[in-house]
């Protein structure tokens, strides 16, 4: 058994199953949660909630361009397409 070197595993890529918006300005008392395929958006005032609706929109339908899901979407592509979603949001 001398010279055998020891297996390495290979490191699973991490996925991305979902993207989470949180928005913290809400001080109307109105709770306010919508959901899309990809992502969760949850509070914020009522202007905010709706910048991170277009968000969602846009990021969904970047994916959608590309012909993908999100779990079929590398970590840096899912990062890149909601920066540039956000930045068209603004």
């Amino acid at each position: 058994m001398a010279g055998k070197k020891p297996q390495r595993r290979k490191k699973a890529e991490p996925k991305v199953e979902g993207v989470l918006g949180v928005g913290l300005d809400g001080t109307d008392g109105h709770t306010r949660v919508t959901r899309t395929e990809e992502m969760v958006v949850v509070g914020g005032s009522a202007e905010t909630h709706e910048r991170m609706q277009e968000t969602a929109i846009r990021f969904g339908e970047s994916l959608e361009k590309r012909g993908k899901k999100i779990q079929e979407a590398s970590v840096r592509e899912v990062i890149d397409l909601l920066r540039d979603a956000i930045e068209r949001s603004k």
